[in-house]
């Protein structure tokens, strides 16, 4: 056995009490909430289950296993661990005297699956000619950012557009872990790597950030912009990595693009602040929105193209599809679709002299 199966048998072990859960593929996500209180999400939706562990030491015995098993530790001193399981899965953890229900465990599971645009569109999270158009935009090389709140499906919907890069470019992946699943000819993936117990070794988003650049790339991925690398990555849309791409935490197009500008703030920047705005809003050209809806579902509620500023001096973020209504069926389920807002996107003359299948009628509001 490699060194990785032994490792992903030993973590098994340790978390016995959940391993049914582990092993049913309809689960995405295990929440344990100190030792009797065990919750998974299925389809979207919280379930609470009846599995529990025997009393807190069994859970935390288990948690400082898992630690030891990918290197890590977790202490009264370090009372919060963030790892990445062999399979890919990843783990988040936080121990008393700082979770006051008792160890409280994350396990994100990974899956093998990659789901096609073809089934994102049957599942009904984005309409055919939407994903037209983000097709369209990607092979154009237009700089996009996918916005959404946690669990909203930003790294599933960043994997599908980067499947309509072109096949000829070089693609390199920067993630905290290694989640996106991208099926391309050339591309390079990069993580991250935590300091060790000495407070050494750390390399960050942005140090690798730094050595893609010069690596060659046609595109740079980043699985989810977080802190100063910001910076490096608008700079980088700026000079010549066109369709560079990332993810961001965000509840609207407009809280995503000031988002992006705090987080690009704080690094090491010696820019204006009239100069980092005009940077970041020639950056970023396309923000899509996805949400998780209240019934669970996952929905591509907006794509926005960034215009500069408007008259106030706020970046101007206009929408060219968006979801007008939203109306809950009686299935439970919640349902409406992109439309066009009847905004013309100020590169529709591009999309023309490529010969792709656009015009201004495309765009005409229902």
């Amino acid at each position: 056995m490699t060194k990785s199966s032994v490792v992903a048998a030993a973590v098994r072990n340790f978390l016995g009490p959940i391993t049914e859960l582990w092993d049913d593929p309809t689960i995405s996500e295990i929440l344990i909430n100190g030792p009797h209180e065990i919750f998974v999400e299925k389809k979207g939706i919280l379930y609470k289950t009846d599995k529990k562990f025997s009393d807190e030491d069994s859970l935390r015995a288990a948690v400082n296993n898992i630690a030891q098993s990918v290197g890590r530790r977790i202490s009264e001193d370090e009372p919060r661990l963030d790892a990445r399981l062999p399979d890919g899965s990843r783990v988040a953890v936080v121990i008393p005297p700082c979770a006051r229900n008792g160890t409280t465990v994350s396990i994100r599971k990974f899956t093998q699956s990659q789901i096609t645009f073809k089934e994102y569109i049957a599942l009904g999270s984005i309409t055919q000619e939407a994903a037209l158009f983000l097709n369209a935009c990607v092979l154009l090389g237009k700089n996009l950012l996918v916005s959404g709140g946690t669990g909203s499906g930003k790294t599933t919907l960043l994997s599908l557009l980067c499947s309509y890069i072109p096949k000829t470019q070089r693609i390199i992946v920067i993630e905290d872990s290694s989640e996106l699943k991208i099926q391309h000819d050339h591309v390079v993936f990069f993580e991250t790597k935590q300091a060790d117990q000495m407070g050494k070794g750390e390399v960050t988003i942005r140090d690798l950030l730094k050595s893609a650049l010069r690596l060659r790339p046609d595109r740079i991925i980043v699985g989810e912009v977080r802190s100063s690398e910001a910076l490096e990555l608008i700079q980088a849309m700026n000079t010549g990595h066109k369709g560079s791409m990332g993810t961001v935490h965000a509840n609207t197009p407009e809280d995503a693009i000031v988002r992006l500008e705090a987080l690009a703030s704080g690094g090491d920047t010696k820019l204006s602040e009239k100069a980092l705005r005009y940077q970041v809003a020639s950056a970023v050209e396309l923000i899509v929105q996805i949400s998780r809806l209240s019934d669970g579902s996952r929905k591509v509620t907006s794509i926005s193209e960034v215009v500069g500023f408007d008259e106030k001096g706020a970046y101007n973020v206009v929408p060219i599809y968006h979801i007008p209504r939203l109306i809950r069926g009686t299935d439970g389920r919640l349902h409406g679709r992109l439309e066009p807002t009847g905004n013309v996107p100020s590169f529709l003359q591009e999309l023309i002299d490529n010969k792709l299948p656009f015009s201004a009628q495309h765009f005409r509001a229902s």
